[in-house]
């Protein structure tokens, strides 16, 4: 059984995969760090990484920016491998995770959807297939409470894209007024309404015809479930950053 130590277990994210894990056969959650901290989880929640006590295989980690020193600094020290869920590193974060990829075993992706990582394989393909007649725009669909715009994963895939051109590509994030004819970008659009947990369309125009590839979240448990994928995948690695294509190539 592998243990698994939940930071931010407090919120919907960490609460997701608790829930998941609690009806896991192979992994099972053993304690979580939280400001939040108390016995309401079912299992042992402490303020910092240090005063951890159990026995911990790998941290699943859906916080904030804020908790990934510490949360690295105790990984590093205690050999456990690390599933960073967080979104919004900055640069300096960026090169902690570096630093410490080289010393313990690190994951991180911008999506832990299996559908999403396997639809990201799927657009570098079409690109390649493809080749420059065929225009690259990409919708990405987020509920209103989405913060930031376009998603990471309208990043993603539109880096995807471009890698079948060479990254020669420029972004144009929508268009408005007399922009003139398309030109040679890739097309990002975001749009923000509702409860919409996540969609995106790729979409390749070429002429007279249209190829759409596409995929919708129907829960935020799915981002759950593919962290708790790589957590297992992650455990006995060796050092070094990894993603959701490892766990692809592997299923």
């Amino acid at each position: 059984m592998i243990n698994v130590l939940i930071c931010g277990i407090g919120g919907k994210m960490g609460a997701s995969v608790l829930s998941l894990l609690s009806q896991d056969g192979e992994a099972k959650a053993v304690c979580g760090v939280d400001s939040r901290n108390g016995e309401q989880f079912g299992v042992p929640v402490y303020k910092n990484f240090d005063d951890v006590k159990e026995k911990v295989d790998v941290v699943i980690d859906f916080s904030s920016p804020a908790a990934l020193k510490g949360e690295l600094d105790w990984a590093v020290k205690n050999g456990v491998p690390v599933v960073l869920a967080t979104t919004g590193y900055n640069e300096n974060d960026i090169k902690l995770i570096e630093a410490a990829s080289k010393k313990t075993a690190v994951f991180r992706t911008a999506n832990f959807s299996l559908g999403v990582n396997l639809l990201v394989k799927l657009v570098r393909e079409a690109a390649q297939a493809l080749g420059e007649k065929f225009d690259v725009e990409i919708i990405e669909k987020h509920h209103n409470q989405k913060v930031d715009a376009p998603s990471g994963t309208a990043i993603m895939l539109a880096e995807s894209a471009n890698s079948a051109y060479g990254g020669s590509k420029p972004y144009l994030y929508g268009r408005q007024g007399a922009v003139g004819k398309r030109g040679n970008e890739i097309g990002i659009h975001a749009v923000r309404g509702g409860t919409i947990v996540g969609e995106h369309d790729v979409l390749f125009a070429g002429e007279d015809e249209v190829i759409t590839l596409s995929h919708s979240a129907q829960s935020k448990r799915v981002f759950a479930a593919g962290a708790i994928k790589a957590a297992k995948w992650i455990v006995g690695k060796p050092c070094g950053k990894y993603d959701m294509t490892d766990v692809l190539e592997n299923l």
